[in-house]
């Protein structure tokens, strides 16, 4: 019988030779096209983060570069202005920017307070790029990292100080040059002080969180730390770090001792939350290349962490601020030994650091969280949350929601509030992510009296008793 089809023309050798070679040259052409078209949508971002110092103007540039390549998962915002008007610049990153969303956590870093303290500044520029790369790259720990946490990234609390560090370079900077701003002012330094009143209110049982500030506190504070503090009023941010230079180690509250130096001498100054705070620390430390191995910059500190004031002492700080004032627990990261390192160490900086900066984000998804309900599950707000057996409470966010940072435990949680009766809760914290616990509040009821009422009372203007107290 014939052949279902007929034979296929004879080509020669080389002509199909010659055919396979166009096809393959279409399909590279296209491939190069589709790569081209990729290395152009990274291509502002990589010339405008790549391992370099960066100036105002060139910081200010990068934020936006990343906020262009991933408009979806970012905003640009300015907490306010430099004593020479220069902008503070937050780049957010979240899977709904510029909205708060109940149940998930608010996180920030702080870099470059002291003026000639770079790399933590260069840290925080790298970081941005890396998790807008990486989640255009589909990488699955940074899309949930994102989508799970509202992370505020601040490069630069002290920009004129900068500039006046980066006129000499790192190659000249003095140990002072630009650490302050532009009235040389110590922005960690300048902060009210929160720290003494705490220390009295542990010996007379006063309140534990939320320390109140003094009334003229807006007239004796730097612009800069102005707008740092009005941040954290107007966001409940759970978890934070400022970064510095001049050492390498995570260093954690209280900053300021309890007593005065005796001879030269410093004593430890543990906060209530002491062993989370440790934990927190040596998240980064461990991270880190090699902050933990403890012996940097001719210094030792065992797992590379240290308690701030069994360093040196230090009143008016960030740090301690933070935990006093707001329901953020906040550590200082001291990254480099050199203050304003060389351009040729930022990559190798950036390897050591670049785990631990993501992995310290991760933890503020630890401890409990949960919403503060009245009975009709109206979210209530300012709700103190206790945890037994530690003297310091938090309070749930203007939507109802809070978050407790705790290590694995059993745990006692009450919620209170005026005009509610408090709620109670017993809960099991494992390693793993925070446990949801919702804390229902009941109204109190108007007290009615059951006591017999006489006959004929007193007038209310009298100084006798309103209630019938039998005979004499």
């Amino acid at each position: 019988s014939p052949p279902p089809h007929p034979p296929p023309p004879h080509t020669s050798t080389p002509q199909r030779a010659t055919t396979r070679a166009m096809e393959q040259s279409r399909n590279l052409a296209q491939l190069v096209a589709l790569l081209l078209g990729l290395l152009g949508c990274l291509g502002a971002l990589a010339r405008d983060s790549e391992f370099q110092h960066h100036r105002y103007e060139d910081m200010v540039r990068a934020m936006f570069a990343v906020q262009n390549e991933c408009p979806y998962i970012t905003r640009i915002y300015s907490i306010g202005r430099s004593v020479e008007g220069r902008h503070l610049y937050v780049l957010e990153f979240s899977d709904n920017p510029g909205i708060h969303e109940a149940l998930e956590p608010e996180f920030k870093y702080v870099g470059n307070m002291h003026g000639n303290e770079v790399l933590g500044r260069e840290l925080l520029i790298q970081l941005c790029a890396f998790l807008c790369q990486e989640y255009r790259a589909g990488n699955h720990r940074i899309q949930q990292l994102i989508h799970d946490t509202r992370i505020h990234i601040l490069p630069s609390m002290n920009p004129d100080g900068y500039e006046v560090a980066a006129r000499q370079g790192p190659e000249f900077n003095g140990y002072l040059v630009g650490r302050g701003n532009a009235r040389e002012m110590d922005l960690n330094r300048n902060f009210p002080d929160l720290n003494a009143l705490m220390y009295y209110y542990e010996k007379t049982s006063g309140r534990n969180h939320h320390l109140p500030l003094p009334d003229n506190w807006e007239q004796q504070v730097e612009p800069e730390t102005m707008a740092v503090i009005k941040w954290m009023q107007n966001y409940n941010f759970v978890l934070s770090a400022n970064l510095h230079g001049g050492a390498v180690v995570a260093n954690y509250p209280f900053d300021k001792s309890r007593d005065p130096r005796i001879r030269g001498r410093v004593t430890s100054a543990a906060s209530p939350d002491d062993k989370i705070f440790k934990k927190l620390a040596k998240a980064y430390s461990y991270a880190h290349s090699w902050m933990h191995e403890g012996w940097n910059c001719g210094d030792y500190f065992d797992e590379g962490i240290t308690n701030g004031a069994s360093w040196y002492s230090l009143s008016k700080g960030m740090q301690d601020f933070n935990y006093l004032s707001t329901n953020c627990f906040e550590i200082t990261l001291e990254l480099s030994c050199d203050k304003f390192p060389p351009e040729s160490a930022l990559p190798r900086e950036w390897l050591g650091n670049r785990e631990a900066l993501v992995s310290y984000i991760e933890q503020v998804h630890h401890g409990i969280k949960g919403m503060v309900y009245d009975e009709n599950n109206n979210p209530i707000g300012n709700a103190e949350v206790a945890v037994s057996g530690i003297n310091h409470d938090v309070t749930s966010g203007p939507e109802g929601d809070y978050y407790r940072l705790l290590l694995p435990g059993t745990y006692t949680v009450t919620a209170t509030a005026p005009g509610y009766h408090p709620s109670t809760s017993t809960v099991t914290v494992g390693p793993a992510e925070a446990i949801q616990v919702t804390l229902t509040l009941a109204p109190l009821l108007p007290e009615v009296s059951t006591q017999a009422q006489p006959e004929h009372q007193a007038s209310p203007q009298q100084e006798e008793p309103v209630f019938y107290q039998g005979p004499h």
